[in-house]
């Protein structure tokens, strides 16, 4: 009886048949292709993108220089030098990221008490040469400035899914 079976299939070719149908109905069903440079599509609030330096809401920088996101990262990007001020607290005077190391782990984001540093939403930021890619204070400053609204609003959102 197998034999019959597979005897019937063969002769009235059901396989394709069977086939032709699935693709018909993927034919006339809305397309979910985005035109990206266009369209883009949402990005989740944990996404983790470009690195950015947050500031508290009167201009200074959060980053207390407390070393925790140097000593955790895994790809050792990150480079922090620091003195203290006259008020005795510490800052930085060079916080760097080497972005062609990092490897977007978010342990530096994690580590972090005060949530100075953050990776942000910003996914598109190609650059034509290396020496680019190679953050420094003044340029994580400026991507936390441009990018706070969006950062706040993640870090209050991350705080619903622990």
């Amino acid at each position: 009886m197998p034999f019959l079976d597979r005897s019937a299939q063969v002769l009235f070719l059901s396989e394709l048949v069977r086939g032709l149908v699935i693709t018909l109905q993927y034919f006339f069903k809305e397309k979910v292709t985005l035109h990206y440079p266009f369209e883009k599509g949402s990005l989740s609030p944990r996404f983790r993108g470009e690195h950015a330096l947050r500031r508290y809401s009167t201009g200074e920088e959060r980053c207390i220089a407390c070393k925790l996101c140097e000593a955790i990262c895994p790809a050792q990007a990150i480079t922090i030098e620091a003195e203290p001020r006259e008020d005795g607290s510490r800052r930085t005077t060079r916080y760097d990221i080497d972005m062609t190391k990092c490897i977007y782990c978010g342990f530096c984001q994690e580590a972090c008490p005060v949530d100075a540093i953050v990776e942000g939403p910003n996914f598109e930021f190609a650059t034509e040469t290396r020496e680019e890619l190679l953050y420094n204070k003044e340029k994580l400053l400026e991507n936390g400035d441009r990018w706070e609204t969006e950062l706040s609003a993640n870090i209050s959102s991350e705080f619903l899914y622990r």
